[in-house]
């Protein structure tokens, strides 16, 4: 690998200002390794449903092109996302569903990702990340599992996702994604 930083963009899926998920993927970019940067994307819910007839070259909406074009120069993919109804929020779907084409071109071809959760319930939010992890493969992406990271809300401790503890479990699975990353290179 080079001497230039790794670039990790995090894809928030909840769309609430005030979300724990977007506090998650912002201790990951506040606590990134010596070389590693961590780009905050949270801004899902501006893009248009997926229809391919709007995927047209040339007439995209810019937060399409935007998203493809951070994720497509991203050396790896972080997800934080909630757990809603048991599986993933519609606007994190729609995302991966842009993401996904040009089929067999898409923007998270052979890209590694990492999927984050805090959810309210007593898995961490483990079904959206492994339907996260579904949807990420089927559209190119190389989903690391031992990279995933599953918060229970209730039982954080005091100080919350700022605590030493989860501080740490943030920092160990970026080093893990970035490890990913070399295999890559």
């Amino acid at each position: 690998m080079s001497d230039r930083a790794v670039e990790l963009v995090a894809l928030v899926g909840s769309l609430r200002a005030a979300s724990v998920n977007r506090q998650l993927a912002q201790v990951a970019a506040d606590n990134a390794p010596a070389g590693v940067n961590v780009t905050v994307i949270d801004n899902l819910g501006s893009l248009p449903f997926y229809s391919e007839d709007i995927d047209v070259e040339g007439r995209l909406d810019p937060a399409v092109v935007a998203l493809r074009e951070a994720v497509g120069k991203a050396d790896g993919v972080l997800i934080a996302t909630p757990e809603y109804n048991g599986s993933i929020p519609a606007a994190l779907k729609n995302a991966i569903d842009w993401l996904s084409r040009p089929y067999g071109n898409g923007a998270l071809n052979g890209t590694p990702v990492a999927v984050f959760s805090a959810a309210l319930g007593q898995y961490g939010g483990q079904w959206t990340r492994e339907d996260t992890r579904k949807s990420v493969g089927v559209a190119g992406g190389r989903a690391i599992e031992e990279a995933d990271l599953g918060l229970q809300i209730p039982a954080l401790p005091e100080g919350g996702l700022n605590h030493p503890e989860i501080v740490e479990k943030v920092v160990a699975s970026v080093n893990r994604l970035v490890a990913e990353v070399a295999v890559n290179a």
